[in-house]
Order: C-alpha cells, then structure tokens, then sequence
C-alpha cells in the first residue's frame, strides 16, 4: 500500500508544532514537501524536519509533488484561494480554523470541495478530543433532554499574542473570537447538532489592545493592534435555544485562562472542561465527574 503524501502550505508556527510532527508519527503517511512565501522558511523547516522538497509557489508545489493531502498553515486571509487551489488539483485538504475570513468565501471552499469530490476539513481539533465524544453519545441518548441554552467562553486575563499576525485585522479578520472562541463556539454548536440561528447580536472591544504593552504571551505593539481585544455576544436559535459567549485575549480577571462549554438540558445540564454532569433524581442534587484528561 502506497503512503499518504502530504505537503504544506506555510512554514509558520502551527506548521511546525503541530502538523508535521503528527504526520510524521503516523504509519502510512510521508511528508513529502513544504511550501512558504518565504523560500528561506520553507528551506529551513525541510531541513529541521528532513522534508525532501520545499518551494515558495504552491501552485508548482502541487503541480510537481502531486500529494494526496495538503495542510494549509498561513493567515486566515489566504485560507480561500491555497485552499480551492489545492482541492481542484485533486488533493484533500486539511485546513487551520477558521474556514475563512467572510462566509461567501466559507461557501465558496465547500463547493470546491464538493466539485472536486475531495474531503474538506478544518482545525477544530477539540471536537475530537473523548470528552466530546463521549458527551456527544449521551446527547445523542436523551440523557441531557432538550438542550435549551448554552455558555461558551475563552478568556484570557493578558493573553494577547506577541507574534504573528494575531492582531493584525487585515491578516486574520479579527481577533479572539475568529481565534480562540471559535473552537469553543464550534464544540457547542456541535453538540446541540447545530440547530438554526435566528438572531445574532454582539458587543467587541479593543480598550486594553491598543494600549500596547507586555503580557502572559508576549508583547504587543497598540498602535498595530486592528482587532477586538474582547467580545461578547449572544445567539438565538428557532428551536428556541439560545447560547451566550463570552471571548477575550485580555481581561481583567482573577485566572489567567478560562476555557468552558456549559449546555443546560431539561434533564441534565453538562461541562467539557472538566468533563462533568449535573442533575436531579429522587429530589436529590446530583453533580457527576467524568476521568477524562482535560483536552490541550
């Protein structure tokens, strides 16, 4: 059985601590080449990583090396294009969360995929992590009952990026919650099986970013900072559900990170972070821990 080619689009950060030392852990699979608007990046991560190949154009990457998968790895804002490209020249595609920046974009990478008859799939790795799953059997049982409201929240006290494009609008079309509120705004919609949204209303801020200054991941430049530094919104769904969020890069709150979904069932309510359930029986109270270690 031939290995599993795969090549990269983007020598960054996620690139090198993520893909392709997973790839490289798995039987069957080949990291064959990388590519980077960089050259000399794309250079230096074949070398760190022994990859036989690396180019600066992805279209003679893909045209050359021919991979059965690809992983795009750069700024949100050229998720659309490296993607469609990839996906039409006959490659699966694993893409970095978000989709993209716009939904007409969203849709336009879907359609591609569905054109080329090619799989299409994103980074909201939490969604595979045994705690969901085994939440999402128990959903799937009744045991939660009709899911009528959810709060997701990932908050940092200072965590605002020192590095990147994390806080550069036009690179990421925005910031926390295109970031790290979309993984948990995904796991909720996920769970309640992604019911139909009816109204959407939210309030951003951008009052502790622009000031610049030093924090838990770095420092920052104010005076280049283009996105939200918090946001808090609120959905509402035809079911008659409705889910609160809450997302930040920087807070001024006790704990340096807060990371949850809550769903409230009309029999049960649950937790992912830790893993935990909630209910009544018997006119008692009852609060059940599952050992599931906490997902990273």
């Amino acid at each position: 059985m031939k290995p599993l080619r795969v090549a990269l689009i983007g020598a960054g950060q996620i690139a090198r601590v993520s893909h392709i030392p997973n790839y490289q852990s798995m039987e069957g699979v080949e990291v064959v080449a990388v590519c980077d608007a960089s050259k000399e990046a794309a250079q230096k991560t074949a070398q760190q990583f022994s990859i036989p190949h690396y180019y600066r154009d992805h279209k003679e990457m893909l045209a050359r090396q021919k991979p059965d998968l690809v992983s795009v790895c750069v700024p949100n804002k050229f998720h659309c294009d490296l993607t469609c490209d990839a996906l039409e020249q006959g490659c699966h595609v694993m893409c970095e969360k978000p989709p993209a920046v716009t939904v007409k974009e969203a849709v336009r990478m879907e359609e591609t995929a569905v054109r080329s008859g090619r799989l299409l799939t994103y980074g909201f790795h939490f969604r595979h992590g045994g705690n969901v799953i085994f939440l999402k059997e128990k959903i799937a049982r009744g045991e939660l009952g009709d899911i009528y409201g959810a709060r997701v929240q990932w908050i940092r006290r200072r965590g605002i990026p020192g590095w990147g494009n994390f806080t550069n609008k036009s690179m990421q079309g925005g910031g926390p919650l295109i970031d790290i509120g979309a993984h948990m705004l995904d796991l909720a919609l996920y769970l309640m099986d992604y019911p139909e949204i009816s109204y959407v209303c939210a309030a951003a801020n951008d009052r502790i970013g622009t000031q610049g200054g030093t924090g838990l991941m770095g420092s920052w430049d104010g005076g280049r900072f283009t996105v939200e530094d918090s946001l808090f919104g609120f959905i509402r769904f035809r079911n008659g559900a409705s889910l609160n969020l809450e997302t930040a890069f920087a807070l001024h709150i006790r704990e340096r990170d807060i990371r949850q979904v809550c769903l409230f069932g009309e029999r049960m309510g649950a937790q992912l972070f830790p893993l935990a359930a909630f209910g009544e029986e018997n006119g008692k109270l009852f609060d059940v821990e599952y050992p599931f270690p906490e997902e990273t």
